[in-house]
């Protein structure tokens, strides 16, 4: 299917606008969706994208400016971004005819065949002679050869299953609530549409509702026997509420079953290997491989994670070098980094430590954990813990110290940002000089945070980053040991030893002592 075709035969399409004579200083959604066709006459589809984007932002309701982008982003092979825009389209204009045509070609790039089957056909009976007739009848025979169609008069709408992707990728982003508004709106319509029960489910969870959670799963078991989704589910969830003799009970089940569709052989390796049994994860997913599954960063995680922990080391290394070049930023990140590097761990890269910091009732503590987390090779798994980290709790600084360990960038034209980051920048400092980080490391840092939330507070600029580092570092050390001095700390952090006393007393006035 030739996507490049497709774009330029989409400029022929006639578009009114009431706009034509009209000079305006302030562009519009139309301008840039014109500046965009005017880009793609050219054959410069950057410059398109760019001028899409920012069409779809001004004009978020113009259904042929949202096909337009989805066009593009399926040529980027960006396919789930696609699929978004073009549902969204397909929701204002259902009788646009060309936005069906793309359903159906978005579908069977996703691999969603029955799908694409009925918008093809749709297309066809929509406009015999449209323009991309021929394309439509190549996605019918390609459906009905792979074979993979499985038409359920009684399943669920496209409508329906896109909503269910939906709130899937609002799970992903962390917007939970919004999941289960969503999700309760689906199960409400559609009471044997499974996945939004699963996921409705694995919702609950996250927030919190352990009860409403596991009530769920066993009501899906009950009225669908064996949903494999719905077993793998309750096991992590016994795994998380640690009620190991569920947990037991479940994977005797798990154990026994041999699935046959790829999804489901997907989601019980990964379930074997997050629940730590590497050998069956690591058997279930290699043979996923050896059929030609691949191209999903998450399946090249889990066979890793699997592998390594099963002992085969090398296969291991082999599917991580896959997961880089599919998502880069796992680069560092490796399961096994702490078993392999040399020397003491820190406290940095102890997992017990940071989890009972993050969840303490002491402000600092959660602070200095949050940030170590952004150290540390447990990183991501912290992250993803459906229960550990809940942004909704988190004070404001909190917050600000989550977004600088997952390297969110921060406006330096703001002041109250770039303060923030000049004061972390001190942090670094800390552990830059003292890596690995011992205990005792961790309160002085305790102590940096509680000043330096102060001194945000007051707009304190933390403009000198060795002189505040050495002066927190001696008000630390003279706090527990008359042998402290400021000649010892000023060299070790090259400062003056008057200018090591200037920050000593500016840093006093956040310092809790004083306060009334």
């Amino acid at each position: 299917m030739n996507t490049t075709r497709q774009l330029e035969d989409t400029l022929k399409k006639s578009r009114k606008s009431k706009q034509e004579n009209v000079v305006s200083f302030i562009p519009t959604g139309e301008y840039y969706y014109q500046k965009a066709l005017g880009e793609l006459k050219k054959e410069q589809f950057a410059k398109a994208q760019k001028y899409l984007k920012r069409a779809v932002e001004l004009s978020p309701d113009d259904p042929l400016i949202l096909m337009q982008y989805g066009i593009l982003q399926m040529e980027a092979e960006n396919f789930d971004e696609a699929y978004e825009l073009l549902q969204s389209a397909h929701s204002m204009d259902p009788n646009d005819s060309d936005i069906v045509f793309f359903l159906a070609e978005i579908n069977a790039h996703l691999g969603h065949f029955a799908e694409a089957n009925r918008f093809a056909t749709k297309y066809m009976q929509m406009d015999e002679e449209g323009m991309y007739v021929e394309e439509a009848m190549e996605i019918l025979d390609f459906t009905e050869v792979e074979g993979a169609l499985d038409y359920q008069e009684d399943g669920p709408s496209s409508d329906v299953v896109y909503l269910q992707e939906k709130a899937r990728k609002m799970m992903e982003r962390g917007r939970f609530d919004e999941a289960v508004a969503l999700l309760e709106t689906i199960v409400a319509e559609n009471d044997t549409f499974w996945p939004a029960f699963n996921n409705l489910a694995l919702a609950y969870f996250y927030i919190g509702e352990e009860e409403q959670a596991t009530a769920l799963l066993h009501e899906v078991l009950r009225n669908d026997q064996g949903n494999l989704h719905a077993l793998c589910n309750l096991a992590v969830l016994a795994h998380y509420k640690q009620s190991y003799r569920e947990l037991q009970e479940i994977l005797g089940v798990l154990e026994k079953i041999k699935p046959i569709a790829i999804d489901q052989r997907f989601k019980l390796g990964a379930t074997f290997a997050l629940l730590g049994r590497h050998e069956e994860g690591y058997r279930t997913l290699r043979q996923l491989q050896k059929m030609g599954f691949g191209e999903d960063p998450s399946f090249y995680f889990w066979l890793a994670h699997s592998a390594y922990f099963s002992g085969k080391k090398d296969r291991a290394h082999q599917a991580w070098l896959e997961l880089i070049r599919l998502d880069p930023t796992k680069e560092g990140f490796e399961p096994w980094k702490l078993q392999e590097e040399e020397g003491p761990a820190g406290v940095e890269n102890d997992a017990d430590f940071l989890k009972e910091k993050i969840q303490s009732d002491s402000a600092p503590s959660r602070a200095v954990a949050l940030y170590l987390m952004g150290k540390s090779v447990h990183l991501h798994d912290l992250v993803a813990h459906p229960k550990l980290i809940q942004v909704e709790k988190l004070t404001a600084i909190e917050k600000l110290i989550v977004g600088y360990s997952l390297n969110h960038e921060f406006s330096m034209k703001v002041p109250a940002e770039k303060h923030f980051v000049q004061a972390m920048k001190v942090a670094d400092l800390f552990y830059e000089l003292h890596h690995p980080l011992t205990y005792q490391h961790a309160y002085m840092y305790e102590m940096w945070f509680v000043m330096m939330e102060r001194g945000l507070q007051q707009g304190y600029p933390f403009k000198n980053t060795k002189a505040l580092a050495a002066a927190t570092a001696y008000m630390y050390a003279s706090s527990r040991s008359k042998e402290a001095t400021k000649k010892q700390f000023a060299e070790h952090y090259e400062v003056s030893v008057p200018t090591l006393t200037k920050y000593v007393n500016e840093l006093m006035a956040f310092f809790p002592f004083f306060d009334a």
